[in-house]
């Protein structure tokens, strides 16, 4: 259990999105985290599955809207089914962490740690990983920080936040840990390579690890109306269901960066490299997936001639593309994406321009 026996530990996985960025194979009934295009099994799936050894299944609690409760229970039927926590409607990150603390609490108390971790990201190095997460759980257990994973970059990323960090924090474990100095959006290629050059930045994987008191305390300082969210929750006199249908609708959306991260003083960064990828958009394909030497990725019904630096991924209709350079195409049973490989970042302003089905 890799030292893990004497921690009261549960690991709750964040699985709230809507699906837009991998449209047309995703879609808000079937979600990028249902996808198996990367791995061979649904990113959710792995998400568990890098959790055996670790945490046993009823101490694994997977947070996820009301629509797609049912999806996730077929997809994980070894969780008990109270531990599918289907959230009314959409508050974002903030909302869903608040009230997992609370279901933890109601399930082992506030020196309970919890580790939030997402349904939709890809780590390579499963056991690197493993050994970051047990570092940053015991760190949490020991203090009242809280732990934000960080993950070493590798090249200057412009997809994703990053975190600068401080001076290191003295604890004696294999994952080195700084102080957090702040946190910054995502960068333009010039700062983003600045960032990587310096040594001080880690990329913001949105992985945290903190004793749900610690939470608790974070949660009343920078974002009140939480925190009672959270209390509410944790009552055992109360139904997990209802109080959720109660608060949820006059919560504001804000995601737990904002709401706690960019206010919290006392955040410890671990910094791992385990081969992590947000698979943010289409592009990401090419890091993934078999290329045929040409940068080309495909899968499924396709044949290219004269084609490079493209992705194309069929469920639907054979695709035939020739002599063509940097497009994504994917193509399902109704629907068929054709966009310049520099632009899927604004796929969802192509959704929002297409009629209403």
């Amino acid at each position: 259990m890799h030292n893990m026996k004497n921690l009261d530990f549960y690991a709750v996985i964040l699985s709230g999105g809507s699906g837009e960025r991998f449209w047309p194979l995703s879609t808000p009934e079937r979600p990028k985290q249902f996808l198996k295009v990367f791995g061979g099994k649904s990113l959710i799936r792995q998400a568990v599955e890098r959790l055996d050894g670790l945490v046993p299944p009823e101490r694994i609690l997977v947070v996820t809207a009301a629509s797609l409760a049912k999806a996730t229970r077929r997809e994980l039927p070894e969780l008990p089914r109270a531990n599918i926590v289907a959230e009314p409607c959409r508050r974002d990150t903030a909302a869903a962490v608040a009230t997992a603390c609370g279901v933890v609490e109601r399930m082992g108390g506030e020196n309970s740690v919890a580790a939030i971790l997402t349904a939709d990201q890809i780590m390579k190095d499963v056991k690197a990983f493993r050994r970051v997460l047990v570092d940053a759980a015991r760190a949490a257990a020991a203090s009242d920080d809280i732990v934000t994973m960080g993950v070493e970059p590798d090249h200057p990323a412009t997809g994703f936040g990053y975190i600068q960090v401080g001076k290191p924090a003295g604890l004696r474990m294999r994952t080195p840990f700084h102080r957090a100095v702040r946190f910054v959006e995502k960068p333009d290629a010039k700062t983003a390579a600045k960032y990587v050059a310096s040594g001080s930045y880690v990329w913001n994987a949105g992985m945290f690890v903190w004793k749900v008191s610690t939470m608790k305390a974070a949660l009343l300082a920078g974002a009140p109306a939480l925190a009672i969210l959270e209390a509410a929750v944790a009552d055992r006199k109360n139904r997990v269901a209802s109080v959720m249908e109660k608060f949820y609708p006059q919560l504001p959306r804000i995601s737990i960066d904002y709401a706690v991260m960019e206010k919290a003083k006392n955040i410890l960064v671990s910094r791992g490299a385990f081969g992590w990828d947000d698979v943010g958009t289409w592009s990401a394909a090419e890091r993934h997936l078999p290329s045929d030497g040409r940068g080309n990725v495909a899968k499924g019904g396709v044949t290219l001639l004269d084609v490079s630096n493209t992705v194309a991924i069929s469920e639907g209709p054979r695709i035939a593309a020739l002599g063509v350079d940097g497009l994504v195409v994917v193509a399902t049973g109704d629907s068929v994406l054709v966009a310049s490989k520099d632009r899927v970042q604004d796929l969802k302003k192509l959704l929002a321009e297409m009629p209403a089905k």
